[in-house]
């Protein structure tokens, strides 16, 4: 790749390093700000609720907004907006103030990180140049993720207010590069082009009520889940009768006739849910049940964050020679084996005893995160690009939503009395929900291995899948 080519790549890394920094540093900075801002833990709980709302509702508005206003014009206003809401929250005296200002961060994350995933996938020729791209950004987004266990960590023993200062310098920097080394987009022709204001309404609403449902399934009634999930699936298919009607649909629904395209995203959404739920399960074992320290648990979970290394040079080689599709399903596989071995958890393990499931899911999240990206992208029209990217971001995020909220749901239901050895119970029976999303995600994927790349034969597909719905 040529010099501008990998600045480029360079700013767009930091803008996905940025959001999984800025994530991780404030899950360790939450027990700060509660005594601080005197917050119950119901409110404390909106202040992630807040952002993984405006994220996951907003991402397939956000990824069409890119196709049809530009992605470079997206990508630095929304990066703008990211910089103003992140450095207000530095600032709120009162927990509906940092509430307000997590959920606008989240809004500007959903429409700046599918800008800056098309900006890649249309910029860098399909095949070994973009797949090396995507690998060193999927890298780079994992690596935002561990390092700010532990920067959140020693910013928090500062002030908790560092955590929300510190993206604004990040983002002021990735804001200066982008404007000089991006080049601009072209306006895109939209004539005719219509904003499909009805469709934008109602996915967003009903990824909203849904992302709301799993978030908040374990603090309030069955019957309240339940409606709200009902009211979140009549808004879905109020989606489905506007596109099928719509001349300027926000989804071409022929899209979801790509099986690459729906293996990836369900393969990711279940990838996250048990990496995210592992993730939480092992730090309230670490924290609450052993005792350790924020900073000896970000220190501990740091070692996942080999994955930041493994993505750009190991990854690459094994995608070269063996295709996307088994990588991947060599990926989940390992994840699983990770979760496995943490099932035999007990109050006196040394990290020694934790380190083997650790490292290993490391190298498991650097051989299915990228390649995932890769399947769900490639072979999509350049004018789709946005969508793409929006819908596996949403995946991403709605598996993540799902699977912290169902261990959970698990642990509270498993934990039979207030003592270590109950709470171990109700952590040990949590472990099997990582462990279940692992292995059905490695049993969808497995669809995919007749064929070496994961992606359809474009020459087989392109037809059915540019086709109108209604033919």
């Amino acid at each position: 790749m040529s010099g501008r080519a990998w600045g480029v790549l360079f700013v767009l890394c930091g803008a996905i390093f940025l959001e999984g920094i800025d994530v991780a540093m404030l899950n360790v900075a939450l027990p700060s700000i509660r005594a601080d801002l005197d917050m119950s833990t119901g409110m404390l709980q909106w202040v992630m609720s807040a952002y993984v709302l405006g994220y996951g509702g907003f991402m397939l508005l956000g990824g069409r907004a890119a196709d049809l206003f530009g992605r470079r014009q997206m990508f630095v206003f929304w990066l703008v907006v990211f910089l103003l809401f992140s450095g207000l929250g530095g600032f709120a005296t009162e927990g509906w103030m940092l509430i307000v200002a997590r959920f606008v961060t989240g809004i500007a994350a959903a429409f700046m990180t599918p800008a800056g995933l098309s900006i890649i996938t249309t910029s860098f020729d399909e095949g070994p140049q973009r797949n090396k791209a995507l690998l060193v950004y999927s890298g780079t987004a994992a690596g935002g993720f561990s390092i700010g266990l532990v920067v959140g960590g020693l910013l928090a023993s500062v002030s908790w207010r560092w955590v929300f200062f510190a993206p604004v310098i990040l983002s002021l920097l990735i804001l200066i590069t982008a404007v000089v080394l991006i080049p601009k987009s072209p306006r895109p022709e939209r004539s005719g082009q219509g904003v499909d204001l009805g469709g934008a309404i109602s996915v967003t609403a009903g990824i909203l009520l849904l992302v709301f449902a799993v978030e908040r399934a374990t603090h309030v009634a069955a019957a309240v889940t339940a409606g709200t999930v009902a009211a979140g699936l009549v808004f879905f298919l109020a989606f489905f009768l506007i596109e099928r009607r719509s001349s300027n649909p926000l989804i071409r629904l022929g899209l979801f006739r790509n099986g690459a395209l729906i293996r990836g995203n369900v393969t990711g959404l279940l990838f996250a849910a048990g990496f995210f739920g592992f993730q939480f399960v092992a730090v309230l074992y670490l924290q609450e049940l052993r005792g350790w320290s924020t900073l000896q648990t970000s220190f501990a979970l740091i070692v996942i964050g080999i994955d930041s290394i493994l993505s750009p040079t190991l990854t690459p080689k094994l995608v070269a020679k063996f295709g996307n599709a088994r990588v991947i399903f060599g990926g989940l596989l390992l994840a699983a084996l990770s979760y496995a071995l943490f099932l035999p958890v007990s109050m006196d393990w040394t990290y020694l005893a934790m380190f083997p499931s650790l490292i290993i899911l490391g190298l498991a999240f650097s051989l299915a995160y990228g390649p995932l990206t890769i399947i769900a992208t490639e072979g999509i029209d350049e004018d789709e690009q946005g969508v793409a990217g929006g819908l596996l971001y949403t995946s991403f995020q709605f598996g993540a939503a799902l699977g912290l909220s169902s261990v959970t749901a698990v642990s509270i239901g498993a934990t039979h009395g207030t003592s270590p050895a109950a709470q171990l119970d109700g952590y040990r029976a949590a472990l099997i929900v990582p462990l279940a999303a692992a292995l059905i995600a490695a049993f969808i994927s497995a669809f995919g291995l007749g064929n070496r790349s994961g992606i359809e034969d474009p020459a087989a597909s392109a037809d059915p899948v540019r086709e109108p719905v209604d033919a």
